[in-house]
């Protein structure tokens, strides 16, 4: 672990920096997915923030703790295409220049999105550790500040707001589920859940097709691994041989992590855009698959973390139109 270990306090300051910037996500009840589910279950619809998901909380505690001359220099970060969505937002915000490097694993639909972003995109490698290695790149040559995706402290604190506006809305809650990657989210969930209420039961969901924090809790150190296509492409991506936080911190806080099929992610995906109206990325649908396919023995109050809507609408047809042909299943019910 680093010098310093996060504490709620932390979390509380983070939420108190980056509330001008990221407003309170919606917290909703979904009464088909609590009949499914045989518990009381809520969506916290991260989805709805304004980079469209949850990494925008710690993309604006970090960058919000930029020093002036580092703002000046310009940052630069890796990104599956969410974190680099949420920093291109919080750089145009603040007026800062960004660089986001992507491998070219990253789907179109996200691609598109970020050049038309304000910030400068380079494709760059074949995974994630490719597109993280070209930052660093940029930052010995260019001087830029690396905003690191996942293992940083404020990043951490940023994504931990989540855990305390759960509290603000759902005191009784003892289950909260959302997808795992490189951690971050979890991390912070676990500072702001566990050190306020130790029992409640924290779970991270993530692709069969490339995990890389599952793979490394297997081993009992950060490895690294092949990434394959997925619905659920957010959750791609390494840990980082040289870890310093998050890796330890899921050892601690998560307890149960389990991995998704391409069918469960599906499954939630339909699931929301047939009950809540609502389109979201497969890495978003992972708690919701998880429960539809009763991966997860729920306890009786369930916050699921809604991490994110961004995903080509090539891939909603096709969903679409599998579901249709379906004989039964979640949307015929």
């Amino acid at each position: 672990m680093a010098d310093k270990e996060l504490s709620l306090k932390d979390i509380w300051l983070a939420k108190k920096l980056i509330s001008p910037y990221v407003p309170k996500s919606p917290l909703i009840y979904s009464p088909a997915l609590s009949e499914a589910a045989g518990a009381s279950v809520h969506l916290k619809l991260e989805n709805m923030n304004p980079s469209g998901s949850f990494k925008i909380r710690g993309a604006a505690n970090r960058i919000l703790s930029l020093s002036e001359k580092e703002r000046e220099r310009g940052i630069t970060t890796f990104s599956t295409g969410n974190f680099g969505l949420s920093v291109a937002y919080m750089a145009k915000k603040l007026g800062i220049k960004a660089v986001i490097c992507i491998s070219k694993r990253v789907p179109n639909g996200k691609v598109e999105a970020l050049q038309t972003s304000g910030a400068t995109v380079e494709i760059y490698g074949e995974s994630q550790d490719d597109a993280e290695a070209r930052s660093y790149e940029l930052e010995r040559e260019e001087g830029f500040t690396v905003i690191h995706p996942f293992d940083d402290s404020h990043i951490i604190a940023g994504q931990g707001t989540i855990g305390l506006e759960l509290f603000e809305d759902l005191p009784e809650v003892n289950t909260v589920l959302g997808g795992l990657s490189g951690g971050g989210l979890h991390s912070g969930l676990g500072v702001a859940l566990k050190e306020t209420n130790p029992r409640i039961w924290l779970v991270g969901l993530s692709t069969a097709n490339g995990a890389a924090m599952y793979a490394s809790l297997q081993a009992g150190k950060p490895v690294e691994i092949e990434e394959n296509n997925t619905l659920a492409d957010s959750l791609l991506g390494g840990i980082g041989l040289h870890n310093q936080y998050t890796f330890q911190m899921v050892q601690k806080y998560v307890d149960e992590l389990l991995l998704m099929n391409e069918q469960e992610f599906a499954d939630g995906m339909t699931f929301m855009l047939d009950q809540h109206k609502m389109i979201i990325e497969g890495a978003a649908a992972s708690g919701i698959g998880a429960l539809l396919h009763q991966k997860v023995k729920p306890g009786s109050q369930v916050a699921v973390i809604v991490t994110g809507s961004s995903v080509d609408t090539t891939v909603i047809q096709k969903l679409m139109k599998q579901s249709e042909n379906m004989q039964g299943g979640f949307l015929h019910e």
